[in-house]
């Protein structure tokens, strides 16, 4: 299988390992810079030169695209597929993903249980907003913020107000939801790959912080999680489209509650927490994809 890795650095842990894994299965690898993949779009046909040579025979791609390049990133992946190439993450899977408004409206249409959101833009409509998700604290999530950046816990209902006016003024888009106390600041990351979920881990916040990712300061162990919970998991990747995804769900007293589905997951923190070779897993699976 010749197989293509979009990564903007090859030297990154998740980007590496998958390199290993799919040399030691046998197949040809590259890692390529989307950004400096470029496209000829005709009616006749669709093509790619990268670095002044031609792109071709790519059987498969994996997508390790950072939000940052999201938009260039999917369309570079987009040409890949109208080219014949497959992929477990398709380009409009990862879009659906990006957009945390998006994705909870796709995820609560399939009966997936999440925290109560709320979404609104008018500042006349602010009060009443509020009044639909409930008593504080809030979560304030921008809507395209990762690794816990742009999450932000307010303790009373004026705190909302003013994190809200001052969002509005920057034209940021947001989102808000209710905040499950009795996790503790503890959730679980869930690794998902075809049909199962393949590791999981349990994230703690650091002490005085809410947000449980490990880039936030969060730690992280290996932990056995229901098979409730494995089943949302994987509903919540198919439901995005996505066959590779790192599913974070927290624990609360009415079950499990999807907080995020990231479509391009790190694999260092649950691989080492675990001690399971996900590369391996999503290379075979990719195999089954492109045998398909």
């Amino acid at each position: 299988m010749k197989l293509a890795i979009l990564s903007r650095n090859s030297k990154l842990y998740s980007t590496r390992r998958l390199v290993e894994a799919a040399r030691q299965r046998g197949h040809t690898v590259r890692v390529l810079d989307p950004l400096r993949c470029y496209m000829r779009i005709t009616a006749g046909g669709f093509s790619m030169h990268y670095k002044g040579r031609p792109l071709t025979g790519v059987d498969a791609v994996i997508p390790r695209i950072g939000a940052s390049v999201t938009r260039y990133g999917t369309a570079v992946l987009r040409q890949f597929e109208l080219m014949g190439a497959r992929t477990p993450n398709p380009s409009d899977a990862i879009l659906r993903s990006r957009d945390k408004l998006r994705a909870h409206q796709l995820l609560a249409a399939k009966g997936i249980d999440m925290p109560v959101t709320v979404f609104g833009d008018n500042p006349d409509d602010t009060v009443d907003l509020l009044s639909m998700l409930g008593p504080a604290p809030h979560v304030v999530k921008l809507n395209e913020g990762t690794q816990g950046r742009g999450v932000i816990l307010t303790e009373k209902a004026s705190a909302s107000r003013g994190i809200v006016e001052a969002l509005r003024g920057l034209y940021a888009n947001f989102l808000m939801q209710e905040f499950i106390g009795e996790a503790q600041g503890a959730d679980l990351r869930c690794l998902v790959v075809g049909d199962h979920v393949v590791a999981s881990m349990q994230r703690q916040a650091a002490e005085g912080d809410f947000r449980s990712n490990l880039h936030a300061g969060g730690t992280a162990a290996a932990v056995k999680i229901s098979r409730a919970e494995q089943q949302v998991a994987v509903r919540s990747a198919k439901a995005l489209g996505l066959s590779v995804a790192g599913v974070d769900l927290i624990r609360s007293s009415r079950g499990p509650l999807v907080l995020e589905v990231n479509s391009t997951p790190g694999l260092e923190g649950i691989e080492g927490a675990c001690q399971v070779d996900i590369a391996a897993r999503i290379i075979a699976h990719v195999e089954k994809i492109v045998r398909r």
